[in-house]
């Protein structure tokens, strides 16, 4: 599955858009330089059950990784997943 990444100043999102059209997202803020926080995922019904929530959040993971940030999930489905999997746990703010 192609996860693309986009940013936009402050704000940016990863995405799920086979023939141009979004099926899934996870939209995050920056919340100062070392940390920013998911308050949304949204996947569409016919992706429902291919655990495409958790590619995306996966990608935020790694991201965080990366930058050397930490990530703030006032999402309900990413906070939801970093509370059962704790191997994830290390780029929670």
């Amino acid at each position: 599955m192609q996860i693309s990444h986009q940013e936009n100043g402050s704000k940016g999102e990863w995405y799920v858009e086979p023939n141009e059209q979004r099926l899934a997202e996870m939209s995050y803020s920056w919340a100062g330089d070392d940390k920013f926080i998911i308050d949304h995922t949204w996947v569409d019904d016919s992706l429902r059950g291919q655990h495409v929530g958790r590619y995306l959040l996966d990608e935020a993971v790694k991201f965080a990784r990366e930058k050397g940030v930490k990530i703030i999930p006032l999402c309900p489905f990413a906070k939801s997943v970093f509370d059962k999997d704790p191997e994830i746990r290390d780029v929670l703010h």
